[in-house]
């Protein structure tokens, strides 16, 4: 019944109207699945001539596409470079690299190769290289299951940048609100809305780029609020304006951070895929921290030795369905990011259970990151048109959740 509900969902999701023809899809699905070692967030991409299907890590910030090229057995035969003074490479070019791109005499090197360095968000590492190339990308279209192929540009990067990635993973791909991020690239091939409705699981999840039908109740309650920028970075940023536990305001004025980088007077904060659990600057988690074990405590939790990276760890014998709610408060008190259980909790064993927020210090960028793990079985859609980003309750008080998605036919490509 569960797994059903979902796959209702997911198709009024992705529902196309019927003037729509299977020439011009509006939509796409793209499996995510979650590495159990690293905790991050995988999905598969098939390129090139023959298409080869290659991991990926998917990183919500990311403003570009990059992999291994050399990964492949067999070297692409549509692959095309980019030239250096192209409008493809400049758009391709971050704020840090513009001057590069707009020194030296044109005809030196107009027809030099596109050199972007793209940046492993996992350790923080830029590359020293990085050749843009033009290539087939495939994609399955989520009305017909047929398999569509378009040109997407991406960086092929040094070995070296693997560092740190999921065993296999073979690049980034990028989902941020840039117009080089790979659904911007999607979204201009294929005229359609440019919306990006995430859904991930702890272990099968999904990812669909495009059009979205509101038929179901629970995308019919979806909860939106405005994307905050703070340039130069083109990430999803949210204002939070203040923090509950049980409904109890913490003892903390949020307004006196981030001001200056856009917060709009609130906590500029964070949505990503890379960080696992929620991270708070220091002020904000000591108030937080006390705010949540004293509520834990008049609900009988009985709290027992750290286990780290968590600080507030419980006795799983009083951990059930009833634990503190975590309530990230919006744009007004009626707008509200609510936490639950399942996506507060982080069951380390079967006697333990800890609260899965960290403490990311004084000077962590941005005064909250909300992680993966409170993303999980929590319908996420970025609307970059209206800048807006909305989310439903955890769908597990629907008594479904994301893995419950059954994916049609897979992409047809040679292996690697």
């Amino acid at each position: 019944m569960a797994s059903l509900l979902l796959i209702i969902i997911i198709s009024f999701l992705t529902l196309q109207c019927s003037l729509s023809t299977a020439h011009s899809p509006v939509s796409f699905t793209i499996p995510v699945t979650k590495d159990a070692a690293t905790l991050q967030y995988l999905t598969t991409l098939s390129y090139g001539t023959p298409l080869v299907p290659t991991k990926l890590v998917l990183d919500l910030g990311g403003s570009f596409l990059w992999l291994h090229c050399a990964s492949r057995n067999t070297p692409s035969s549509s692959s095309l470079t980019t030239p250096h003074r192209s409008l493809q490479c400049l758009t391709a070019k971050t704020h840090k690299s513009a001057n590069s791109f707009l020194s030296g005499p044109v005809d030196q090197h107009h027809y030099q190769p596109c050199q972007v360095f793209p940046e492993n968000s996992i350790t923080g590492t830029i590359a020293s290289e990085g050749e843009l190339v033009e290539d087939l990308m495939a994609l399955q279209s989520a009305e017909s299951k047929t398999i569509h192929e378009h040109q997407s540009r991406f960086t092929c990067s040094p070995t070296s940048l693997l560092h740190g990635l999921a065993k296999g993973a073979r690049g980034m791909v990028g989902l941020a609100r840039s117009r080089s991020s790979f659904p911007s690239q999607v979204f201009d091939n294929f005229s359609t809305q440019r919306k990006l409705t995430l859904c991930l699981s702890s272990s099968k999840g999904v990812l669909l780029l495009g059009n979205v039908a509101y038929e179901s109740e629970i995308l019919k309650s979806l909860t939106f609020t405005p994307l905050v920028t703070s340039f130069p970075s083109q990430e999803y940023f949210i204002n939070v304006s203040s923090v509950k536990i049980n409904g109890k305001r913490l003892s903390l004025d949020v307004s006196e951070f981030n001001e200056q980088e856009g917060g709009g007077g609130g906590a500029l904060t964070l949505i990503s895929s890379i960080v696992p659990y929620t991270t708070m600057q220091s002020s904000i988690y000591n108030s937080f921290k006390e705010a949540f074990l004293d509520a834990a405590v008049s609900m009988n939790m009985t709290r027992v030795a750290s286990v780290a990276p968590f600080e507030l760890c419980f006795s799983s014998l009083q951990v059930g369905p009833s634990v503190p709610v975590i309530e990230l408060v919006l744009q007004s008190e009626m707008v509200k990011w609510s936490v639950h259980g399942r996506n507060s909790m982080v069951r380390v064993s079967d006697e333990v259970a800890c609260l899965g927020f960290l403490d990311g210090g004084v000077n962590l960028r941005n005064s909250i990151i909300i992680g993966g793990y409170q993303l999980e079985d929590v319908i996420v859609q970025f609307d970059l048109a209206t800048s807006m980003v909305g989310f439903s309750s955890s769908l597990l008080t629907k008594k479904t959740k994301c893995s419950d998605f059954k994916f049609g036919s897979s992409i047809p490509a040679e292996s690697i």
